[in-house]
């Protein structure tokens, strides 16, 4: 590590105590959280400037490494990033450490990278670069409405994500064995055993068949032709065509529930049991602090999509309970604040904002929650269409800020989200495309702007609960999981509605929107309602 203030190299393991021994209102600048991960999991930092995140939100996009973080702020074409061709195997390439800086501009893509070995001063060039890099990166946010503030909430959210693969979820082992032993069959001792469960699964299928047959129903054409032969006639076989015929026909009701099964061996089985879950029982993945699109959290090791069946293995340890706060209607109340409609955002003063739109809109409120809905995800059909009309005079505002952010789209340019990211479109000119990035930018200014206000709300929570021993396990959307010990349950419940309450207030500027959250002290995931 390298400190901006002394220009002094720091080892790794030297950091936790260096860190305790300066001033907290230091901010630490560095290329990307995972490229300093040993030091950060060891000892995190207050404030920090993360050129990989703050170019995502510049830029917009996935793709975050130096060489095009720098190019970025250089003014450089992004197609002449040079790549690393020089091969270890090469007998003719000269074993030199590279210059930093290439001749074209470029930085040269070995520096940083895996296999570089920088002596000293090499190492406080690298660290100078990044000091210019991430000065030049916020000289561009300040052009951007909070742009600055989004950096830094970006950033920590890096930090953040390295928490969550470090600490992980907490599992009940056994619970989760038992579970999965009652859905997918029991843990196969060979491949030949795996294939007799998978057989297992199937027959429970094929006793409801024409003839008890057996058929491969992993082929979405075989199961229209079994389907077909049981007088069931679909143009394709998803859940949702499927879901009319379940109460009628026991050979759709156990498809559906296979279906459900095959999900659960193929992504959630046994091979995934001993890959991710520790021996310390706490099921890990990988993080990643934004998305390629509208920048929201995600997670790998199927973290973000794990099934409900499931749900009741995730369980604090002894001694601990889990604090589950999920944002209600974040959506539409994100909606409010962005569009600073007047209107729209006194509707966000009750608990139910959609109950207060349908007597707005003299409409049933599963009408006015579609209509809410489909006006941010561009639908204009059915009964939301009908309702889109009385929403338009009702919330004008609104409605306009969607409009333009749909007009953008579908003319190609890209969008701004409320904290300064950008998101860029791609696609050709046709009319279905055209029509498919106006929804997708419509979406993605509101979506967006939900993830950045989830984030403030994770670290404020992540700050809040900290005292406390507690530590946040799981961010899903609109979710957050909160493992602290049980004497503080109450205490850090309360912390996560009063760090709602203090980060909305803070992202929204003082906006009159009110956010609401459904906190919870559980044992386990499962028992969470609503």
């Amino acid at each position: 590590m390298i400190t901006p203030h002394t220009e002094q190299v720091v080892a790794v393991s030297e950091w936790a105590s260096f860190v305790r021994a300066t001033d907290p209102a230091w901010r630490w600048t560095w290329w990307s959280a995972p490229a300093v991960a040993p030091a950060l999991t060891s000892r995190p930092v207050a404030r920090c400037f993360d050129i990989a995140a703050v170019h995502r939100l510049l830029a917009g996009g996935a793709a975050d490494e130096p060489a095009r973080a720098w190019a970025y702020v250089r003014d450089l074409p992004a197609d002449g990033i040079p790549a690393d061709r020089q091969s270890a195997d090469d007998l003719f390439a000269v074993q030199t450490e590279p210059a930093l800086v290439r001749s074209d501009g470029h930085l040269d893509p070995r520096a940083g990278g895996p296999g570089w070995s920088p002596d000293p001063s090499q190492l406080l060039e690298w660290a100078r670069l990044a000091a210019a890099t991430a000065t030049a990166q916020a000289d561009r946010l300040a052009a951007r409405e909070h742009g600055l503030e989004t950096a830094a909430s970006e950033s920590a959210a890096a930090q953040l994500c390295l928490e969550l693969e470090r600490d992980g979820l907490p599992v009940d082992r056994v619970a989760l064995e038992q579970l999965l032993g009652e859905l997918i069959g029991p843990r196969p001792r060979d491949e030949q055993d795996a294939a007799a469960n998978r057989r297992a699964r199937d027959a429970i299928v094929w006793r409801h068949a024409p003839a008890g047959r057996p058929v491969d129903l992993r082929n979405p054409a075989v199961v229209r032709d079994l389907l077909r032969s049981a007088g069931i006639v679909v143009d394709d076989t998803r859940a949702w065509q499927l879901e009319p015929y379940r109460a009628v026909s026991p050979l759709v009701d156990a498809l559906l529930t296979w279906r459900k099964a095959e999900r659960i061996a193929t992504t959630y089985g046994w091979s995934w049991v001993e890959r991710c879950l520790g021996s310390d029982d706490r099921l890990r993945g990988p993080w990643h602090p934004s998305d390629g699109g509208a920048g929201r959290m995600t997670a790998g090791a199927g973290l973000h999509s794990l099934p409900a069946p499931l749900r009741p293995a995730i369980a604090a340890p002894p001694g601990r309970v889990l604090v589950r706060a999920d944002l209600g209607q974040v959506e539409p109340r994100v909606l409010a604040v962005v569009s600073g409609d007047p209107a729209f955002a006194q509707a966000t003063r009750a608990d139910d904002l959609y109950a207060v739109v349908a007597r707005q809109l003299a409409i049933e409120r599963p009408v006015a929650k579609i209509a809410v809905l489909a006006a941010m995800y561009g639908q204009t059909s059915g009964s939301a269409g009908q309702a889109l009309a009385r929403l338009e005079r009702a919330y004008p505002v609104a409605m306009d800020y969607l409009r333009t952010a749909a007009r953008q789209g579908e003319s190609g340019e890209p969008v701004e989200t409320y904290g300064g990211r950008l998101v860029p479109v791609t696609g050709g000119g046709d009319l279905a495309t055209t029509r498919a990035r106006g929804r997708f930018t419509r979406n993605a200014v509101v979506q967006g702007a939900a993830a950045e206000l989830f984030k403030a709300w994770a670290l404020t929570v992540r700050h809040e609960i900290a005292p406390l021993g507690g530590r946040i396990v799981m961010c899903l959307h609109d979710e957050l999981l909160v493992e602290v010990p049980q004497e503080h349950a109450t205490a850090a419940a309360e912390a996560v509605d009063r760090a709602l309450a203090d980060a909305s207030r803070r992202w929204s500027h003082g906006a009159p929107v009110r956010f609401v959250s459904d906190t919870q002290v559980v044992r386990r995931w499962s028992e969470a309602k609503g």
